[in-house]
């Protein structure tokens, strides 16, 4: 699968790209894509915090050491990730949560997250703000 075909952002508009520095994605395409084969919704494009790093941590799942086996090179505050939604949510509930990119947020986010909760850490202003009302 090549890219985010038809696919929507949690505002309903087309799916942006979240990341290249490092590259992002489960499929490593830039963009929070998800499919079949990404049972863990890789669909949040978080901008991680050192907090939300080691929370994540904490809760055993390493983001921050390079694992050059999965093409991952371990995230540095600031960098942007497409996350899983239930960490994503864990972080929320904790205290934790990074900055979200609406616009380069997988729709399929909120089938875990709520659009609320995603809206109180967004980095980024739609164009159109009438929907936010």
């Amino acid at each position: 699968m090549s890219g985010p075909d038809g696919e929507r952002n949690v505002l309903g508009g087309p799916l942006e790209p979240c990341g290249t520095q490092p590259l992002t994605g489960f499929y490593r395409d830039g963009c929070c894509s998800s499919g079949p084969d990404d049972l863990g919704r890789h669909t949040v494009c978080a901008v991680v915090s050192a907090e939300f790093l080691a929370l994540q941590q904490q809760l055993g799942n390493d983001l921050s050491t390079p694992r050059p086996e999965h093409d991952f090179p371990g995230l540095q505050p600031g960098d942007r990730w497409c996350v899983v939604a239930v960490r994503w949510l864990q972080a929320y509930q904790a205290g934790a949560a990074a900055g979200v990119v609406l616009a380069a947020t997988n729709e399929r986010a909120l089938e875990v997250v709520p659009l609320e909760a995603l809206r109180q850490h967004a980095v980024d202003v739609p164009d159109d703000i009438s929907g936010l009302s």
